[in-house]
């Protein structure tokens, strides 16, 4: 299936907009409003949690009250776990691989799935499972060019870098193909989240949003 069929839903349409998503990584997320308001409002309205964050799915819940944010969950291995973060309200799912059972749950809800993928096989095998565009992780192993090259033989594919994207290569991703640049520890370090330094990752956000341009 090709990924541009399933990117209508709201998220798609946010990160597509924004050309960024920020995936937090903390063991503990203390006010998951306050932090998903201070990225929202910095222009990174697309927010990742994850599955290796104590806590997560309370966290979804309260992150959702957030209007201008869209909240999705990530690490997503298994179709438990999907079930359990679409109850509580993600808008959208990441995997870290090829997760066919979460594919399912993703269809099944029609929510999209950003599915994980490194090799050209990989890249093919998401997009027939429906993911609504890959992930290349870890992106920092081959770079920017390695999104022209796929876009080779792809060139309806939608692509979105993790794994060593920051502000001074998201831009070259940009213009490499890709659709969307994944934030990550550079905008939202783990020791910010747990000390609650919510004006100072909304700063951070903030640059980050100017360094697509």
């Amino acid at each position: 299936m090709n990924p541009s069929l399933s990117s209508s839903s709201r998220a798609m349409e946010v990160i597509r907009a924004d050309r960024a998503l920020t995936v937090v990584r903390a063991p503990t997320i203390p006010d998951p409003v306050a932090l998903a308001g201070a990225l929202a409002g910095a222009g990174l309205r697309a927010v990742e949690l994850t599955f290796t964050t104590l806590g997560v799915l309370e966290a979804i819940s309260e992150a959702g009250a957030v209007t201008d944010a869209v909240i999705g969950v990530g690490t997503v291995t298994t179709g438990e776990q999907a079930e359990a973060a679409i109850a509580v309200g993600a808008e959208f799912l990441v995997t870290p691989a090829l997760r066919p059972e979460v594919a399912e749950v993703a269809a099944a809800h029609t929510i999209p799935v950003i599915m994980g993928a490194f090799t050209p096989s990989e890249v093919l095998a998401a997009a027939e499972m429906g993911a609504a565009a890959v992930k290349i992780f870890p992106a920092r192993a081959l770079g920017p060019q390695y999104f022209k090259d796929l876009l080779g033989p792809f060139p309806h594919m939608l692509l979105i870098p993790s794994g060593g994207v920051n502000s001074h290569n998201a831009r070259d991703f940009l213009r490499a193909g890709a659709i969307a640049v994944t934030a990550g520890t550079e905008v939202v370090a783990p020791l910010d989240v747990e000390t609650a330094r919510w004006s100072h990752i909304g700063a951070k956000a903030a640059h980050f949003v100017h360094s697509l341009d």
